[in-house]
């Protein structure tokens, strides 16, 4: 196995933190915390379900990520002149071999946690998370990936909002009210918004690769507009939830996180390559603060 002789001698523990890329899990959690949030404030919580639910999109985040590290690799797209963080297929710290076990692993003991779910929430949890697994290992692998064909902007958002959303509502309370399906535009809006950086970030490099993203499609301007519209959106619906009357005012707590996106949008107009590692980061951060914010103030009202 080749290993990329500039990198530092790394632990096995450090090669896998690096494969599950834990700065990507806030996005697996912030829909979660949404869907828990509505629970308490309509008096459905529930511990067992809710902790669950978490558990199962953390495994799910952490299973796509690896799929898409062996995958890329596999399809030649990620390679040395990657501007992303390290990959470890890629950079020869994991065999794909290693990596699709690993991989398989994370899925099955995700499964583990979905019986659990499929027993309280039923069917539609089952059909729910077998899509999510499929989609998730789609996203860079089989004859159709996602992440090549400039489709997956609408699948990110359908699953980390309206799916994560409603879905952890739903094994609460058993049904989904309306609050529900605008609260989940939010979370959807800004995890798409993660996905749009790490698209213009690429832009190059997929295109040599023939990776066909949006970015690739349409070019950087309209990149850089459709992380804006994305982000303005995120804001706009608490507002529109409390004018129509679906949420307290209090909603409107999200907004203080606004702080952290003026940073991200200077970036997004102004950086490329490299240097949007750092806006994706923040904008993962931005999206998860968002929804905790959004959560407490729901609760509040």
């Amino acid at each position: 196995m080749h290993t990329n002789s500039t990198l530092p001698e790394l632990s096995i523990f450090k090669i896998w933190y690096l494969a599950i890329r834990p700065k990507t899990l806030p996005a697996a959690a912030g829909p979660v915390i949404v869907g828990l949030g509505l629970a308490l404030g309509n008096g459905s919580f529930r511990l067992g379900p809710g902790l669950a639910a978490l558990l199962a999109a953390l495994l799910l985040q952490i299973g796509s990520n690896l799929a898409n590290d062996v995958y890329d690799f596999k399809k030649g797209t990620d390679t040395q002149e990657r501007l992303g963080p390290i990959r470890v297929t890629q950079a020869g710290l994991l065999s794909p071999k290693q990596v699709i076990m690993g991989m398989i692993f994370v899925f099955a003991f995700s499964a583990l946690a979905g019986v659990y779910l499929i027993v309280v929430g039923g069917w539609p949890i089952l059909v729910i998370g077998i899509l999510a697994i499929v989609c998730a290992i789609a996203y860079t692998a089989g004859p159709y990936p996602l992440g090549y064909k400039g489709i997956a902007d609408v699948f990110v958002f359908v699953f980390f909002g309206p799916v994560a959303v409603c879905g952890t509502y739903y094994l609460q309370a058993g049904n989904i009210p309306t609050a529900a399906w605008w609260s989940s535009i939010p979370p959807g809006l800004l995890v798409t918004a993660i996905l749009v950086i790490n698209n213009l970030r690429d832009i190059e490099t997929d295109r040599r690769a023939g990776k066909k993203t949006l970015a690739v499609r349409f070019g950087v301007k309209f990149t850089q507009a459709q992380y804006l519209m994305l982000v303005s959106g995120a804001y706009l619906i608490p507002l529109l939830m409390w004018f129509m009357g679906i949420s307290p005012l209090s909603v409107l707590l999200s907004w203080f996180s606004l702080p952290l996106l003026v940073p991200r949008v200077k970036d997004i107009l102004t950086k490329k390559g490299v240097r949007l590692n750092t806006t994706l980061a923040g904008t993962a951060f931005l999206g998860l603060i968002f929804c905790i914010l959004f959560s407490i103030g729901y609760l509040m009202g």
